[in-house]
């Protein structure tokens, strides 16, 4: 009989008795390459629906199409590596596990179709097991948030594991934390330093040792599971808190600010307050496929003031559009690197505070937005155009300030100063 000691690396032997005993329901399973951590999520689940006859397990990726050679294959090797293979049926159309004996089930998913995770049912028992494989390619703490609220249902008692690289970002989102209730998580790290080596094989560890020695910072984040940065983080001052209603309302003039939805971006509306060299981010409307009709109908709910909204001058129609439903709109007068200007000027704040509760996205794009790195490595001039629409709504918004701030730069340098 297989014993689970020689399966499990000694760094998941504590994961093991805390999820036996039900001591937490979400396990953030971070750590380098090589760590076995897919391969410990694999048994635990294989196991868990053996021996829970209402235990269903979904595994999950971001991108549907790359379920088959990830989270099913590796399902897969922990049937037979347990040597349970006989008592368990694979599917292939669609992607499906099926425990023979008590019809119990796991099932696959991709978040890139949502329809498909709300749909999910049980036929026997309920979802107890959910798993995130490669979770820093998820969107965000409100798609996690959203496909869990879908999954776990009819049960008492569930196990999410989210097993991840962490990302070299400091500030992308998994690695910030705080998207997961805390009190109700356990967090691990692991690296293949503590696998024994027969499991990785000489190989493995000989290259890891080559990438050490020649590329250190590579080797700290893939192998060892760092968070090391890359430095091209465009925005290093943004801060994220809860800004009250009371604050808000002591604010003297409100900025507003819409960066036009083109295809399959989202439209995006921004309500800020911009003093003392400081920007608070307060309000947002995000939405993809959204029409003219209804975003001014969504902007005219809100406490919106009397100063002119400040619209992305490329859409002309939809700014006619606006000011025939009522609202105080202009385009934004651009110039030459006018997205240039606009940036600097953001990152020369002493502050970006942005209500990490009412504007999600303008938290995660601000925070993610970095520098692009070219075929040699080293950093690009321009700042990419992409996952920037709640920036260029803060452009748009603070124009005028950009405006004055860009006529002193160039006053200066025709008189050489």
């Amino acid at each position: 009989m297989v014993r689970l000691t020689d399966l499990v690396a000694p760094s998941f032997y504590g994961v093991h008795s805390d999820l036996k005993a039900g001591a937490h329901t979400h396990y953030l399973l971070g750590g380098g390459r090589g760590s076995t951590k897919s391969s410990f999520v694999s048994i635990e689940i294989i196991l868990g629906i053996m021996s829970d006859e209402n235990a269903n397990a979904v595994a999950l990726r971001k991108v549907g199409k790359y379920l088959k050679d990830s989270v099913f294959s590796q399902l897969k090797w922990a049937i037979d590596i347990l040597g349970v293979s006989d008592y368990w049926k694979l599917k292939q159309s669609p992607l499906e596990m099926i425990y023979e004996k008590t019809g119990q089930r796991i099932m696959f998913r991709g978040a890139d179709d949502p329809a498909k995770i709300k749909s999910i049912k049980a036929d026997k028992g309920y979802i107890k097991y959910i798993w995130f494989e490669e979770l820093d390619q998820f969107s965000g703490p409100a798609e996690i948030r959203s496909i869990n609220q879908s999954l776990m249902r009819g049960g008492d008692r569930f196990a999410v594991f989210y097993s991840y690289n962490p990302p070299k970002r400091v500030r992308s989102w998994v690695n910030r934390g705080g998207w997961c209730a805390e009190d109700n998580a356990l967090r691990h790290s692991s690296t293949y330093l503590d696998v024994p080596p027969e499991w990785i094989g000489e190989r493995f560890i000989l290259e890891a040792e080559q990438v050490k020695k020649t590329r250190p910072r590579i080797y700290e984040n893939e192998y060892l599971g760092i968070v090391t940065g890359i430095g091209g983080e465009v925005f290093t001052n943004i801060h994220t808190r809860d800004i009250s209603d009371e604050e808000i309302a002591g604010f003297d003039k409100i900025r507003c600010g819409v960066d036009f939805g083109y295809a399959a971006d989202p439209f995006v509306f921004l309500q800020c307050a911009y003093d003392k060299n400081k920007l608070w981010i307060f309000d947002e409307v995000y939405k993809f496929g959204m029409s003219n009709a209804a975003a001014a109908e969504e902007i005219g709910r809100r406490s919106v003031s009397g100063e002119y909204i400040i619209c992305d001058s490329a859409e002309p129609k939809s700014i006619r559009d606006f000011r025939e439903r009522g609202l105080r709109v202009r385009g934004a007068k651009k110039g030459p690197d006018s997205i240039g200007y606009g940036i600097k000027f953001l990152q020369s704040l002493d502050e970006i505070i942005i209500d990490r509760r009412r504007c999600p996205n303008s938290e995660r794009e601000f925070s993610e937005y970095e520098l692009e790195r070219d075929v040699n490595g080293d950093f690009k001039a321009a700042y990419p155009d992409r996952n920037n629409h709640t920036i260029d709504a803060a452009r748009y918004a603070l124009e005028s300030e950009i405006s004055r701030t860009r006529a002193r730069i160039v006053k200066r340098r025709e008189m050489g100063i």
